[in-house]
């Protein structure tokens, strides 16, 4: 069993438009904003996904940070080939073709297209703003 002492809080993004970032969210994704704040000296908007929690923050004073590097399709995986953070994920209860065709019809970018992963469910990734990738998979 794993370590109780520990429970899953948040993902935190930096975003060049958190604004423009967590509506992506929202219109994309059906997220719920449910604080716009400033924290730093930057914006700091805190949206609830499917239970968890998404912090997008902008450029803090000082900060200078470097663009992500997109996603890469390989013979059979994707990556951004960089140390840290791949990606994120998750399960999408519904019909996961239909969910995207809705996104793809919204202008959603796949840099992995649907197909059947390991255990024939199916999975893609879709690119976010500020260079984030999220894998969907169906439940």
């Amino acid at each position: 069993m794993s370590n109780p002492a520990f429970e899953f809080d948040h993902i935190h993004i930096i975003s060049q438009s958190p604004k423009d970032s967590a509506n992506w969210y929202v219109q994309m994704f059906g997220a719920d904003i449910v604080a716009d704040t400033v924290a730093r000296g930057a914006p700091q908007i805190f949206m609830e996904l499917g239970g968890k929690t998404l912090v997008i923050r902008g450029q803090r004073p000082g900060e200078e940070p470097t663009p992500a590097r997109p996603i890469q399709p390989y013979a059979d995986f994707s990556s951004h080939n960089e140390w840290g953070t791949d990606h994120f994920g998750f399960m999408y209860h519904g019909d996961l073709r239909a969910f995207c065709d809705e996104l793809r019809a919204k202008g959603v970018t796949f840099p992995v297209a649907l197909k059947e992963g390991v255990g024939g469910k199916l999975l893609c990734y879709v690119s976010a703003p500020d260079g984030v990738s999220i894998e969907l998979m169906q439940a």
